[in-house]
């Protein structure tokens, strides 16, 4: 069992700190921007942690570098024929029609984003982007039916809204759940891996080992979902949890 949460910054680099009953040191590096975390017997002083990071910042560094050049999608330029994904599937980018109305629509592999003639990129991303807000709102009712009777937590308010480091976010204090609309591009296990995420939140704010405990009560597999999000093609602006 976990005891205590520390963070230290060795050589520039934020390093989260576990102690656990375990008998050795472990130092991992998570995707999909390098967070480090280490693992440490519950009796192991700071200056041995930082020593052992220093020993293996080569390691680290590597580590680190690979996931940061992982897997991304390019910079979306609303060009036909552009790979575009929703809830986990690909699509290829048709934005040819034209029509006084704003919409957006799937058939069969293709994503249409219909706009008027003189629409130019912002307007067709922005036309895409509410789209998908829009699609990740409609999820979140059923969702929240779901789950809050099985975590056993009750949420005032929802709401939609990009972040640029977290798929996710719980506001004890006000039970408000924040869910990142990049969030309609994954496959819809990752959602809901984020959903219970943030509702065990109100249980308990910290990632410890009562929170990991309770995870698995809710949701057995979460650590292979956070894995599957976390190995997803990126955008530029998209991190892990």
């Amino acid at each position: 069992m976990s005891i205590a949460n520390a963070y230290l910054t060795v050589a520039g680099l934020g390093i989260d700190v576990i102690y656990k009953d375990i008998k050795n040191l472990h130092i991992s590096v998570y995707p999909p921007m390098g967070r480090v975390r280490v693992a440490a017997p519950e009796t192991t002083d700071e200056d041995t942690i930082r020593l052992a990071i220093v020993q293996r910042l080569p390691w680290i560094k590597r580590q680190r570098d690979q996931l940061q050049k992982a897997d991304r999608q390019t910079k979306r330029e609303m060009q036909s024929g552009e790979t575009h994904y929703v809830w986990g599937q690909r699509y290829r980018l048709d934005a040819s029609r034209t029509s006084g109305n704003y919409h957006v629509e799937t058939k069969g592999q293709t994503l249409w984003v219909v706009t008027p003639p003189e629409a130019d990129g912002d307007a067709k991303r922005g036309t895409l982007d509410r789209w998908y807000r829009r699609e990740l709102k409609a999820a979140l009712p059923a969702l929240l039916a779901k789950w809050e009777p099985i975590v056993g937590v009750e949420v005032d308010k929802i709401v939609v809204r990009r972040m640029k480091t977290k798929w996710g976010t719980c506001i004890a204090h006000s039970r408000t759940i924040w869910i990142n609309p990049e969030l309609a591009k994954k496959n819809p296990r990752s959602l809901e891996y984020i959903m219970v995420h943030e509702l065990t939140h109100l249980h308990e704010r910290s990632h410890n080992q009562r929170f990991n405990d309770l995870m698995d009560q809710f949701l057995p597999d979460w650590r292979v979902r956070r894995d599957e999000l976390n190995r997803a093609p990126l955008a530029d602006e998209d991190w892990g949890i």
